[in-house]
């Protein structure tokens, strides 16, 4: 045989392709139910329900998913890639600076009032395997907390002003709406209604970039649009 020979690479095997391809679906399958359980029976829906709504057995669920756990993260993927859809438009703001505000407040309270318990989901994960600060979460809020910093951060270069504010700014405005939200929500009572809510935080959010800007200097009114804002 020369030295030179040119060996092929074997072909792969459509087997374990077409295997893949229906994992995937049934991947797929599974957690589009496990969605439908828990935005209807809440955090406490097992394995057993879901497997049931995705029509497979029990069995079939353990063969896709590792373990509960690696099933409750993948379901949390889904369920935050939902939620991101809804609030992609409104981390990139057009208009006055409140209308930005109102139109992100209302996008996130609307997903909250139509899925309550895939909130309550996130916050305390399954039955099964109760998990408080998830990581998958705890990113997800990072990143939209990246995403106000970055906006923060070129409305006071543009102003001449240092930077430095805009992270505690950013992660400011996205504690409070988080621990306003999951109080209002662990509160069956609900002491005031959604629209009390969206108000409140549209207004608090204002308060507290407003305030914050006024410190460095920077004088923002209501109807001041992003855009002028962000030129300087």
């Amino acid at each position: 045989m020369s030295g030179n020979e040119v060996h092929a690479e074997p072909a792969p095997d459509g087997r374990a392709t077409r295997w893949d391809d229906h994992k995937t679906q049934r991947r797929e399958a599974i957690l589009n139910a496990a969605m439908l359980v828990v935005a209807e029976d809440g955090a406490d829906a097992s394995v057993r329900d879901i497997a049931q709504r995705a029509g497979v057995p029990r069995s079939v669920v353990y063969r896709v998913f590792t373990d509960r756990a690696d099933l409750d993260e993948q379901l949390r993927v889904r369920i935050l890639r939902d939620l991101s859809e809804r609030l992609d438009p409104a981390l990139d703001p057009h208009g006055t600076i409140t209308e930005a505000i109102a139109f992100a407040v209302d996008s996130y309270i609307r997903w909250i009032v139509d899925y309550p318990r895939l909130h309550r989901f996130l916050s305390i994960g399954s039955r099964a395997r109760r998990e408080v600060g998830a990581r998958t979460v705890t990113e997800a809020k990072a990143d939209i907390a990246t995403r106000v910093t970055g906006l923060a951060g070129a409305v006071l270069a543009a102003n001449g002003v240092d930077t430095g504010l805009a992270e505690s700014l950013a992660y400011g405005v996205v504690g409070l709406v988080d621990a306003t939200v999951n109080r209002w929500l662990a509160n069956p009572d609900h002491a005031i209604d959604a629209d009390t809510l969206r108000g409140f935080l549209q207004s608090a959010i204002w308060n507290l970039i407003r305030g914050t800007f006024s410190d460095a200097g920077i004088d923002l009114q209501p109807t001041t649009s992003i855009a002028a804002v962000i030129a300087g």
